[in-house]
């Protein structure tokens, strides 16, 4: 069933792919079609090994006012705990903190509560608290630091799903997210299908290209590759069992 937040839905085998590509190829596909900011600067992941793929699922804080404050965190009426119960399977939540660290914008038991509901993973950047216990948990976290504060001395939660910025990037509810070892980056949705194919296509060239170099090939006509370079790559795909591109 579509979720109303996604503009697009992802074909198995992209979403496969963007399992396995860097984000550093993804922003050189998006470059190539005139996005050039893309990559969420100043996160880092809580654990690099794991990889996240999923539709992103925005949440907006603005500062915390005296009068505004829900210490009690009103699960019928507290916007940041409808998100929780709202997200979805392989979305990702990514919180507009405005990159104020002061507090934390989400603490560990949400994010299991979010695993538990199939959620793909958790953006901010803003700050996270019970950062030891994101580290045991099975589920890709990418922060812009850790603080114990609870989120509402700073901030708080005004809407979902609706256009927010994160780490100086637009991100549109149902925007691609994907993040390894390196960081996030945010593919746009209309373009998230080609992108990934054309994605995994670069990384086999440049797996070819790596194994010439490490070789002892000069990059010299290989990267980039020049045609005689591009006919050997061809080649090594039929040696291979892999389809021409």
């Amino acid at each position: 069933m579509a979720q109303s937040h996604r503009p697009v839905t992802l074909s198995d085998e992209a979403l496969a792919k963007l399992r396995t590509v860097s984000t550093a190829t993804l922003t050189s596909q998006l470059i190539k079609r005139g996005f050039h900011n893309t990559f969420l600067p100043g996160l880092y992941p809580l654990q690099p090994e794991l990889r996240m793929v999923g539709y992103a699922f925005t949440l907006r804080y603005v500062p915390a006012r005296e009068d505004l404050v829900d210490t009690l965190y009103d699960n019928t009426k507290n916007v940041q705990r409808l998100a929780v119960e709202t997200v979805g399977k392989d979305d990702v939540l990514v919180i507009d903190a405005r990159g104020d660290t002061r507090a934390a914008t989400l603490g560990n038991i949400l994010a299991t509560r979010m695993k538990v509901r199939g959620a793909a993973g958790l953006v901010t950047d803003g700050a996270l608290r019970d950062t030891p216990g994101f580290k045991t948990l099975d589920f890709p976290a990418y922060v812009k630091a850790a603080h114990a504060t609870t989120s509402f001395e700073i901030h708080h939660p005004v809407e979902m799903n609706v256009p927010i910025g994160c780490a100086g990037v637009l991100i549109m509810p149902g925007d691609i997210m994907v993040g390894d070892g390196e960081g996030v980056v945010a593919i746009p949705a209309q373009v998230a299908e080609e992108v990934a194919h054309a994605a995994y296509e670069q990384e086999r060239l440049e797996e070819f290209i790596q194994a010439k170099v490490a070789a002892g090939a000069s990059i010299l006509g290989v990267y980039p590759p020049d045609e005689q370079t591009l006919a050997e790559y061809e080649e090594w795909r039929r040696q291979r069992g892999l389809r021409s591109v």
